[in-house]
């Protein structure tokens, strides 16, 4: 058999923990049923312990758990999937964005010295 991925392995103990819960709850509102219709003490006071169970799974839920370096975990789990270029891939991307930065170079002074610098000094010209 296969091994599951660590994220395979996350989403199953998730929906693992989800399923207790929804049977503590569930658990829960049977018991605060039983409670409401007046059933015999003797289940009431069998049943006290198992209402404090929900109670403290509920204030382990809002407890966020302490992860400290999860997120360089998960970047270090990333960095390994990620597909690197060849290095003449590299090479041949690096050529076009210096062929891109010399062609809008050019076009940026040939625009500035051919158009705008002439006209800035026409229109200041005539104000003198």
């Amino acid at each position: 058999m296969a091994h599951k991925s660590k994220t395979q392995q996350q989403k199953a103990a998730v929906k693992k923990q989800n399923k207790k819960d929804r049977e503590l709850r569930e658990e829960a509102a049977g018991i605060a049923k039983a409670a409401e219709s007046g059933e015999g003490s003797t289940k009431a006071n069998e049943n006290k312990p198992a209402k404090q169970q929900p109670a403290a799974a509920a204030k382990k839920e809002t407890k966020p758990k302490k992860t400290r370096f999860q997120f360089l975990k998960d970047v270090r789990a990333e960095m390994k999937r990620v597909t690197w270029p060849s290095r003449t891939d590299v090479m041949r991307w690096s050529g076009v964005v210096v062929g891109a930065l010399i062609f809008f170079g050019v076009y940026t002074a040939v625009l500035d010295n051919v158009i705008i610098t002439p006209g800035l000094v026409a229109l200041t010209s005539l104000g003198a």
